[in-house]
């Protein structure tokens, strides 16, 4: 069966991404079996999997802005530091307003 549908979440993510998630998956969600997997530490893979959650909800959040989305895209994946994204997005909201 093709998957006929890729949800807009999904399509943004970076190929380790949707690698991570498959093999989260495989693991039957085991944090543990993952760092196993990646032979990193337990917090690393926790980090990890934070940051993708970010990922994903910022993808919902902003669909209708993709300025913002990448703003925060670049925050998340340390790109660019939170204080400045947020500055970013503040300026760029207030200029749309007085538009």
């Amino acid at each position: 069966m093709a998957i006929e549908y890729v949800p807009e979440w999904m399509a943004d993510l970076e190929p380790e991404d949707v690698s991570f998630i498959r093999n989260f998956i495989l693991a039957s969600g085991s944090l543990k079996e993952i760092a196993h997997q990646y032979e990193v530490t337990y917090p690393t893979v926790r980090l990890r999997l934070d940051r993708l959650i970010q990922k994903i909800k910022i993808s919902e959040e902003t669909e209708n802005d993709p300025y913002v989305a990448l703003i925060k895209r670049l925050a998340v994946n340390d790109k660019l530091d939170f204080d400045t994204a947020k500055i970013l997005i503040t300026e760029y909201r207030k200029l749309r307003k007085e538009e």
